[in-house]
């Protein structure tokens, strides 16, 4: 697959404003941040508000004040995916036109029996007018590989039909994988760093922007923070939100998270002294294969 072709690089992180910003997210924004700063590129921050049923009221202005604590500034006006319900049927209107999406009958039962999966030859079964219904990508048969940045070759394999994939759900919600492939085509995204419990969506991107006849972004995957128990941290397994008091010690963890190596000879008392120092030790090398990382103790860091 092309990858986009600038040479202003423009990297992005995008949070879902379902809880206040925990301590996996924050090396999530640490790692986007450092990247794009290590190569004087632009930070973008997307908020990824398109599933009103799992947001918090107030969480996004909090992730954003927290971001601010931190000293991680973005550089242009931020994105608001509830903002942009016309660019994404749009974008469903094209990929319908061309032929790469298709309205998908089948029920919750249906679904349900053949646990989550849908009918083989849902593109071919007729779907009345009036009624409401999912849509899906057809996905096209592969088994290649792409270049991730930090994990080096992904192999990944995909199988036509059996793996469509739903890019509107049938109450009229958008899925992340169309409005994240929207956004990033509008935002001009050059480069994605994000966790890697996100790798099987690149192959699922990689196709859309394929039929769209667009280059993609380059993509790396870190790896993700986890607890004692080997849990991802995330708002689903009730990771606590950062505390804002104690914004060093967060930094500097999140940094040890990346595994980047003399934060202890770092002489610095504000995120604005200390993240310059960060973005000149940071390093894709250091966590090259990595999909995890134990949680480090904050509170000491």
């Amino acid at each position: 697959m092309q990858a986009v072709s600038s040479d202003i690089y423009r990297g992005r992180f995008a949070p879902s404003p379902t809880g206040p910003l925990h301590f996996g997210s924050l090396v999530g924004a640490l790692a986007s941040y450092l990247d794009a700063r290590s190569r004087q590129g632009i930070w973008l921050v997307r908020i990824e508000d398109i599933d009103p049923l799992r947001e918090v009221p107030g969480a996004a202005d909090s992730i954003l004040r927290t971001l601010e604590a931190h000293g991680m500034l973005w550089d242009e006006s931020i994105i608001y995916q509830s903002h942009r319900l016309s660019a994404y049927s749009e974008l469903l209107a094209q990929l319908l036109a061309n032929g790469h999406a298709y309205p998908c009958p089948c029920s919750r039962k249906e679904l349900s029996e053949r646990h989550g999966r849908h009918l083989d030859a849902c593109r071919l079964r007729q779907t009345p007018p009036g009624a409401e219904y999912a849509y899906r990508f057809a996905v096209t048969d592969a088994e290649h590989s792409f270049n991730d940045l930090i994990q080096g070759a992904v192999p990944y394999r995909l199988h036509g039909e059996l793996d469509d994939f739903v890019i509107r759900r049938k109450e009229g919600f958008f899925s992340y994988q169309l409005a994240v492939v929207c956004d990033d085509l509008a935002q001009g995204v050059s480069h994605i760093i994000r966790g890697s419990d996100l790798l099987d969506s690149t192959p699922l991107q990689y196709q859309m922007y394929q039929a769209l006849g667009r280059a993609c972004p380059q993509v790396g995957h870190f790896p993700v923070v986890v607890d004692a128990s080997g849990a991802k941290l995330s708002k689903q397994n009730l990771a606590p939100g950062l505390d804002n008091r104690q914004i060093m010690n967060n930094l500097r963890a999140a940094a040890t998270a990346l595994l980047i190596d003399n934060i202890e000879l770092m002489q610095a008392e504000t995120p604005h002294e200390l993240l310059p120092q960060l973005t000149l030790r940071w390093s894709r090398d250091k966590i090259h294969g990595l999909r995890s990382v134990p949680l480090p103790d904050i509170a000491s860091a």
